[in-house]
Parts: structure tokens; C-alpha cells; sequence
């Protein structure tokens, strides 16, 4: 017994348009570049500059531990996978936490900049926070500062 799945040659076929709209996950990296931002109105309140990479890292290393804290996440690897980064970028970043509370401090409170590169980076950081004698680290600081 054979069955034709196939519509005899005599039956009209209809055709069906299907239109939808798909957004990338990561559509800020290939969305084509907008308008320029307006500039910021000018107030003595308000500091001219960008906060630097390291105090917003610090700033989000908090953030997570509060997250871990209150059950919002599991684990690292639940806030590496909301952050879209690896479990290790997540491991770097909570390492900040690991830093003297004096040299928290002082990565939140650095000055903002206004032009070139960051003076200190996170990277610079990490053999401080292997570190876990707040006073040694509080040395290698001192080194990491004035240079």
C-alpha cells in the first residue's frame, strides 16, 4: 500500500507570509550607532568625567554579595550566566571583596576621569587580592598609587 503525502498536481497551493522582528542578545554591539547623547546640562553638583572601570567593579562586587547574600542567586556561576561573562570573570570581580575595607573605600571614592586611560585597573589589582594580610596589602597599595 502506498500513500501520497503530496497534494495531486490539480489542488492550488497557498502561499503563507510570516513576518517577526528578532532582537540579538548582545544588539547594543551590532545595532548601528544612534544619535549622539545630548550633553549633560553643566552643574557645579554634578562632576565632569566617568567614574572609573575599578570603582564600578568594586560598586557590582558589593552588589553580587548582597545578591548571594539574600538568595536572589545560587552561586557564581548563576551571576556569571545573568551577567553573560565566565564563572572566572565573576571569580575576578568578587575578589575585590577580599581587599582591606580601607582600600574598598578608596577604590569607591577615586576621583573621576576625565581624560586618557584609568590610572589604576583591575587587573593591577589582583595580585593584592591574593593577598590575605590587610596590611601587606595595604603596602602593595601604597606602591600601586604612587606609580
Amino acid at each position: 500500500m502506498k500513500s501520497n503525502n503530496h497534494a495531486p498536481a490539480s489542488e492550488a497551493v497557498d502561499k503563507v507570509a510570516v513576518e517577526f522582528t528578532f532582537t540579538p542578545r548582545n544588539a547594543r554591539a551590532r545595532s548601528s550607532p544612534a544619535a549622539p547623547a545630548p550633553e549633560p546640562a553643566l552643574s557645579p553638583d554634578i562632576p565632569l568625567g566617568s567614574l572609573p572601570r575599578v570603582t564600578r567593579l568594586m560598586a557590582l562586587a558589593i552588589k553580587f554579595d548582597v545578591m548571594l547574600a539574600r538568595g536572589e542567586v545560587r552561586d557564581f556561576a548563576d551571576l556569571a550566566r545573568l551577567g553573560f561573562v565566565s564563572r572566572a570573570r565573576i571569580t575576578q570581580i568578587m575578589n575585590l571583596l577580599t581587599l582591606a575595607p580601607d582600600l574598598q573605600e578608596a577604590l569607591l571614592s577615586l576621583p573621576r576621569t576625565t581624560t586618557g586611560r584609568d590610572p589604576i585597573r583591575e587587573q593591577n589589582l589582583r595580585p593584592i587580592t591574593a593577598i590575605p594580610h590587610w596590611n601587606r596589602q595595604r603596602k602593595m597599595w601604597e606602591e600601586l598609587a604612587t606609580t
